[in-house]
This record gives C-alpha cells, structure tokens and sequence, in this order.
C-alpha cells in the first residue's frame, strides 16, 4: 500500500471514530472529498451543511446542493448573517474570524439541535501554511479537520477525488466573495455583487481560476497565465461588460492568479 492510501485509510478510522457528525460543505474540492467518506463510513448519520450568504458566489448553492444529491447525504441550508456584524465589514486582516464564527456558531448550533456527534470542515495540510484567521473560530467552537488529522495535502485530495469519480477532483479553488476586496477598505453589498457578477461573466467566457479584485473603480482581474490570450482576445467585450457593473477601468494581472490578496492593481488589459 502506497503512503497515500495509508493516509486514506487513516481518514476513514477517524471518521469510524464518531458516531455522527455535521460537514461544513461549500461544494468544493476538500469539503466534498470529506462528504464522500463520511457519508461512505457513517451512511445516514452524516449530513451536509451548506452557508448561504451574500458572500457566497452565485451558483455555488446550487452546484453544492447537486453534489450533496449525487453523493446520497442530506443537505441543509443555513442563512449567515456575517454581512451585518460591523467587525465583518471593517474587513480587516481578521475578517475571516468574524465570518467563520457566525457559520460555525450556526453549525454548531445545528448539529447539536440534530444531536450529531461532531461538526467537520474541509481544511487540509497545506491550509496550514497560509494565514487563517478562519481557523480560531473553528477550534473554539470544536471543529475537527480530518484531512489535517490524515495529514492529506490537496493534490493528493484532487488525486483521491479523481479515483472515486467525484466531479470536483478538478475544480477551481473557492473563496467567499469579500476576500477580492482589501483588507482595509469597508465591505459593501453592492462591491459583492459586482465581484460576484463579473466573475460569472469571466467564466461564460470559458475562463477556469479566475478572481476579480475589486479595488473601487478598478477591477484587477487574475487568471492562470494559460487563459490571458482568451482574455486577450476578448478584451473589449470584458471592457464594455465590466464597465456596465460600475468599474471605469480593468486591468489584467501580470502574475496571474494566486490565493493571497495582494492589494495594489496591476497592468492594463
């Protein structure tokens, strides 16, 4: 047996180890690999929880909703209501504290309404070499990270996925919607949508990984360096369409995606 399959067989003995248990799902990558083994080991006893706020992309619900369908669990929708918390909307550098406090108090409170055993989120090895303040919120309210106790990275979960035949073995990473703001500039409703709407655009366009920074009147758009001639090439039609959501002026990142937010705009499209 390879080291990667030990590690999965390690995964599955410490989801044998509950009785029950809530899984914090957002229908991507690392939450729907967790769903699959924990609904495969504890059946009926699992059940898939999914946040649904402002900050959420549009389709992702639905996309989460299809695969906790496809996977056989049940899935529930909570309502957050981290868009209303002040601390939140600062957008500091611990913005992520007060967004995960708010979805894993309501989880929580969920699965202890459902009297589940335990709350499960996706985080893997590697998220522990980044900045995340999200991660206090989840261990003082208890959470436990089965991908971190199994010690699996995400290649080897996008390997995994791609073994059992998941859909999301390949799918582009997730991040709520506020993490393409600054960190200093206050979050608005209206700076979401025009995130959310232009980003959905991008991806009509045949765009993969793709994040709109917004920077007021700017949008800083990144993608992986195999998708700049597209943008390239449709640079007019980006230009007209974002301008249409409010930003006067767009610009293509040099470096290309990457999962900091880096706060300063780049060169023109």
């Amino acid at each position: 047996m390879n080291e990667l399959h030990i590690k999965l067989d390690l995964l599955r003995e410490r989801l044998r180890a509950l009785e029950s248990c809530a899984v914090a799902f957002s229908g991507g990558v690392d939450s729907t690999f967790v769903l699959k083994l924990a609904q495969e080991t504890l059946g009926s006893r699992v059940i898939a929880v999914t946040a649904l706020s402002e900050s959420l992309p549009a389709g992702e619900l639905e996309e989460a909703q299809d695969l906790a369908s496809r996977i056989g669990a049940r899935h529930v929708v909570l309502r957050t209501f981290e868009t209303l918390d002040e601390n939140y909307l600062a957008n500091g550098a611990n913005r992520c504290y007060f967004c995960k406090t708010e979805m894993y108090a309501r989880i929580s409170d969920f699965a202890r309404d459902e009297r589940l055993d335990a709350v499960l989120d996706g985080l893997n090895q590697d998220d522990l070499q980044d900045r995340r303040p999200g991660r206090a919120a989840a261990i003082e309210r208890g959470v436990i990270s089965p991908l971190v106790d199994a010690g699996l990275t995400k290649a080897e979960i996008r390997t995994l996925s791609r073994e059992m035949g998941l859909p999301t073995w390949d799918k582009p990473a997730l991040a709520c919607l506020s993490s393409r703001i600054p960190h200093g500039t206050p979050i608005s409703l209206q700076a979401l949508t025009q995130v959310d709407r232009a980003e959905t655009f991008l991806r009509k366009l045949g765009v993969g990984q793709v994040r709109v920074r917004h920077h007021g009147r700017i949008a800083r758009i990144e993608v992986e360096p195999k998708d700049f001639t597209l943008l390239r090439l449709k640079e007019a039609e980006i230009n007209a369409h974002l301008n249409t959501l409010g930003f006067a002026e767009v610009v293509l990142d040099p470096a290309g995606y990457r999962t900091s937010n880096p706060n300063s705009p780049a060169a023109q499209l």
